[in-house]
C-alpha cells in the first residue's frame, strides 16, 4: 500500500478503524492512540438478587422516590469507592512491612497484648 495515499487521524471516543472516502483521498484510517481506561457507564447489566434483598430495594425506591437503577447505581460506586480505599490502605500496610517500617506481631502475641493491657486498666 502507497502511504503517501493514507490519512491517519486520531479519534477520541474508542478503538475504531474505518474507512473514509470524503477525504478525497483513496484511503482514510482512523487509529487510536489512546483508550478510556474505564467506561463512564454500563449498558444493559443484568443484577440478580436474592428476593428479600429485591424487596428492600423497591421499599427504599417507594420510600424516596428515586429509581431502584439509581439506587444501585449510588450504592455501587460507594462500595467501589470504598474498596479502592481499602486495597489502598492495605497495600500501603504491606510496603510498610516489605520494607522494615513496620515489624509483623504474631496473632496471638497480638491478643495477649491486649488481654494485658485490659487487666492492666481493670486493676488501675
Amino acid at each position: 500500500m502507497d502511504r503517501s495515499t493514507e490519512e491517519v487521524s486520531v479519534a477520541r471516543d474508542g478503538p475504531r478503524r474505518g474507512s473514509c472516502r470524503a477525504s478525497g483521498l483513496r484511503r482514510c484510517t482512523t487509529i487510536v492512540l489512546t483508550v478510556p481506561l474505564h467506561a463512564s457507564r454500563l449498558t444493559g447489566m443484568v443484577v440478580r438478587l436474592k428476593p428479600e434483598t429485591e424487596s428492600r430495594l423497591q421499599e427504599l425506591a417507594a420510600t424516596t422516590g428515586r429509581a431502584p437503577d439509581e439506587l444501585l447505581e449510588d450504592a455501587m460506586a460507594g462500595y467501589l469507592a470504598e474498596l479502592v480505599q481499602v486495597r489502598r490502605m492495605l497495600d500501603g500496610r504491606y510496603d510498610d512491612v516489605k520494607s522494615g517500617r513496620v515489624t509483623p506481631v504474631d496473632g496471638e502475641e497480638a491478643f495477649n497484648r491486649l488481654r494485658r493491657k485490659s487487666e492492666n486498666r481493670r486493676h488501675s
